[in-house]
């Protein structure tokens, strides 16, 4: 089998609720899916989510090769990138490709990925995440009580502005989630936008009320010491990584104990995620997979790690014209037997379809303020 070549379409997301976090959020709550299909001479075409960055200058590295050597494919489109090198959205274009060629291989195998990577188990545990900061507290409410109805045990809050009111928030969490257990887990998201000191104040304040589980990228996500100086401040656990794009970016993390919970972004595809999470266990770390709606696949590769926390499960819809192969259910996600990573395109139906926004918006979540971090006074007020 060999690979021929690939083709690219874009879907969108409606959330049916604006979704961002402290940098920003989309009002719309309409997001894109970029898609890519990855074709064989044998027919057997693989689904990759991820990005669309890069792929004609990746692709190379793939023309003409078996798309079952997965693991030295990977390594050949991070080779074909390595003077300019792999990390940012170009990561994105080879987590595409590399969830395609997983996809290939497991369905040349006649074998769901779960299985084909060893996995026992077909749940994979999650935690709920509203991606919440632009709902008010009754709709905050009312979509942690959907989750809950789904079984959901443990809540994961976007915040980092006012700890008053995410104590206050965090609190809502609680109420809903405490039908399915006395004491819900309580994760608080600041996505960067605090240093050292904000940090350990701003958790410290929230921590005399609540008892969070963990607080996630609560600085740059570079800053190996400044993490590792929070961690050893505050008794929630530091989670971060899921902006991290190759292993190597890791390491200093590790190194220096600045991680409690390895996160990697399910955007980065597959065997980053894999890579990611034995990297941990060497550790005796934990790994939790980030944003499966922008990769669903990731999914199933949780169940083969021994390591797998839970998984952060944003929604309970797919994108327009995609069918996917699991179910949301008693707190996290029952996966299928469908041969392959489970996604399968209605391509004919999403051409017809126009309608599309996009993250990338000058107030979105995606671009930081150039005041983060440098606020004295946290005061509620900052303008959404």
């Amino acid at each position: 089998m060999k690979i021929t070549g690939y083709r690219t379409l874009q879907t969108r997301h409606d959330w049916g609720r604006p979704v961002g976090d402290a940098n920003g959020f989309i009002a719309s709550g309409i997001t894109e899916v970029p898609l890519v299909i990855l074709e064989t001479d044998e027919g057997i075409e693989g689904v990759g989510m991820g990005s669309h960055h890069d792929l004609d200058r990746i692709f190379p590295a793939l023309e003409g090769r078996d798309p079952r050597s997965v693991a030295s494919l990977y390594d050949a489109m991070l080779a074909r990138v390595f003077k300019t090198g792999h990390s940012g959205a170009t990561f994105g274009g080879i987590g595409a490709f590399d969830t395609a060629l997983w996809d290939i291989k497991a369905k040349a195998a006649g074998e769901p990925l779960w299985r084909l990577l060893g996995g026992g188990d077909r749940f994979v545990t999650g935690y709920a995440s509203g991606l919440d900061i632009a709902l008010d507290d009754d709709r905050l409410a009312a979509f942690y009580t959907g989750m809950a109805e789904r079984g959901f045990t443990s809540g994961k809050l976007k915040g980092g502005r006012d700890a008053e009111t995410d104590v206050r928030r965090l609190q809502i969490l609680a109420d809903v989630l405490s039908v399915n257990t006395p004491r819900p887990a309580l994760m608080l998201d600041a996505n960067e936008s605090w240093n050292l000191k904000q940090a350990v104040r701003y958790v410290t304040e929230v921590e005399r009320s609540i008892d969070l589980t963990w607080i996630e990228e609560p600085l740059r996500r570079w800053d190996a010491a400044g993490h590792a100086r929070l961690s050893a401040s505050v008794r929630a656990a530091v989670a971060t990584g899921e902006n991290l794009t190759g292993l190597e970016q890791f390491r200093p993390l590790f190194d220096a104990d600045a991680v409690d919970v390895a996160q990697a972004g399910a955007v980065w595809g597959i065997t980053h995620f894999l890579r990611v999470a034995i990297a941990a266990h060497s550790r005796d770390l934990p790994v939790s997979p980030v944003g499966l709606t922008a990769n669903y696949a990731v999914a199933g590769a949780a169940t083969a790690v021994p390591n797998h926390l839970s998984a952060e499960i944003q929604d309970l819809g797919v994108p327009f014209g995609v069918t996917i192969d699991q179910e949301v259910l008693d707190g996290g996600i029952v996966l299928g037997d469908q041969p392959g990573i489970g996604i399968s395109i209605d391509e004919g139906l999403i051409a017809r379809s126009r309608e599309a926004g996009s993250w990338a918006t000058p107030e979105g979540p995606h671009v930081r303020s150039h005041r983060t971090g440098l606020h004295l006074v946290s005061d509620g007020t900052w303008e959404l």
